[in-house]
């Protein structure tokens, strides 16, 4: 199939090499502009943009979308089909209807669960056990197209969201090529989405982090998860600012809330309900992420000690 592909992030690369790799044809590559990135502010291209250029496709980064040329660049382009995978902006109703098949989308959570910008984060964050990538027909809505084929996995109880956010884009890229094979022979029956209430995914943001040692072990333990590899889970130790890269659920209980109540080689620290959490890897502000073990053998910390304050 002739595809124009509209992606911006290292999630969409799979989905690019994969429809690369199945034999279709990408006419052309949309994605974000460049984008100052560091303390140096250095000029840098989207991982979409970097992946086209590897394979000599064409490129285009419209600043908006909307009153662009974009339409009348996809119209000369004559693709059979849209693929959009985070791509980032709305798109006009112009863009959906360009392509006899239309707009497809890759989504990461299964819909109509997890509409939105962050689903990933939002599914460790509140604990999910599963989740999935969607591909769904797109429309005006957000993220409420009719779904053409759904691939769940589980959710591990310690994986992260970069960790899932890896897995998926792989997932999401067989399901991708799978799901176009079957378009095009017209196997492909699309199911409407219900009509109801579902969690908003939005934006994840550093008035997230702080840690509320009075939550449950669990529900802390997800905030770390989801948060990892940003913006990072924070806690005060010793009135001094520090991330909390990695946690355990532990099988110890105290009732000494937010305190170390054990500092031999392992970090633990009693959490509301009473369950204590391990502390793997933290980082001190400034300074490089370590274990807590690697930590304590050049810091001391004394038991009831209480973090957050």
């Amino acid at each position: 199939m002739r595809i124009v592909f509209m992606g911006t992030p290292d999630f969409a690369v799979p989905c690019l090499e994969a429809l690369i790799g199945a034999g279709h044809e990408i006419v052309g590559v949309f994605t974000q502009p460049d984008k100052p990135v560091g303390r140096k502010q250095i000029l840098t291209p989207p991982d979409v943009k970097v992946c086209a250029e590897k394979y000599n496709l064409p490129v285009f980064q419209p600043e908006k979308i909307k009153g662009s040329n974009a339409s009348q660049i996809i119209a000369e382009l004559k693709p059979d089909v849209i693929v959009v995978v985070a791509y980032g902006k709305i798109l006009p109703k112009e863009i959906l209807n360009a392509a006899p098949y239309g707009c497809i989308n890759v989504h990461a959570s299964i819909l109509p669960l997890y509409r939105g910008a962050a689903p990933i984060q939002w599914a460790v964050l509140n604990g999910d056990k599963e989740t999935g990538v969607s591909i769904m027909q797109m429309d005006e809505g957000l993220d409420t197209g009719d779904v053409l084929s759904v691939a769940k996995t589980s959710i591990g109880e310690n994986e992260t969201s970069a960790e899932l956010f890896d897995r998926l884009s792989l997932i999401g890229a067989k399901a991708l090529v799978d799901t176009l094979f079957e378009v095009e022979h017209g196997n492909v029956h699309p199911t409407k989405q219900p009509d109801v209430k579902t969690q908003y995914a939005s934006m994840i943001n550093k008035s997230m982090c702080p840690i509320n040692w009075n939550d449950s072990a669990q529900k802390i333990h997800n905030q770390v998860r989801g948060l990892q590899t940003w913006p990072v889970a924070t806690t005060l130790i010793n009135s001094k600012p520090f991330k909390i890269h990695k946690t355990l659920l532990t099988d110890i209980y105290s009732d000494k809330i937010g305190e170390i109540v054990d500092n031999n080689s392992r970090l633990i620290v009693a959490c509301g309900d009473g369950r204590c959490l391990e502390i793997c890897e933290l980082q001190a502000d400034g300074k490089k992420r370590m274990t807590a073990n690697a930590y304590l053998q050049g810091h001391k910390l004394e038991i009831g000690t209480k973090l957050g304050e």
